[in-house]
């Protein structure tokens, strides 16, 4: 069984005076503080997230 790809985020920018949206998806994702670093699962709905707060976050490589 192959092993599951992950994938780094860091938040870059801060939540302040974004949509609920926005600041709903950080939270979905794990983040909520600038500098932090998740590692998750690559899945279409982790990557839909990402792409809708582009902005606010990076994709870190090993």
């Amino acid at each position: 069984m192959a092993a599951k790809k992950t994938l780094k985020v860091r938040q870059t920018g801060s939540a302040i005076r974004r949509p609920k949206d926005q600041r709903a998806t950080l939270v979905g994702l794990g983040l909520n503080k600038i500098g932090r670093v998740r590692e998750l699962e690559d899945t279409p709905s982790v990557r839909g997230m990402i792409r809708k707060i582009a902005h606010m976050v990076e994709v870190v490589e090993d």
